[in-house]
């Protein structure tokens, strides 16, 4: 999967193949940096997503509590 570096933020990284969104979160003073894969994710919405103005919200609003979530990037999924 090729994960491409974002202005944002919230994410630093988000890449898509065969139905997986994976987000790399920006680091926090209080938290490391964390990554997140959402499956079942359609491809439309997974190029939606990485193309808004705001991919933190796009998450928020189409992504989190919609599709399956878990910790990990790509090997990890």
């Amino acid at each position: 999967m090729e994960m491409r570096e974002v202005y944002s933020s919230a994410v630093q990284e988000i890449g898509y193949e065969d139905g997986r969104l994976v987000v790399v979160w920006r680091a926090r003073r209080t938290r490391p940096a964390k990554t997140s894969t959402y499956t079942g994710v359609p491809p439309e919405l997974a190029q939606r997503v990485m193309n808004a103005p705001s991919i933190g919200q796009a998450l928020r609003e189409s992504v989190q509590g919609v599709y399956e979530h878990g910790y990990g990037g790509m090997d990890e999924a």
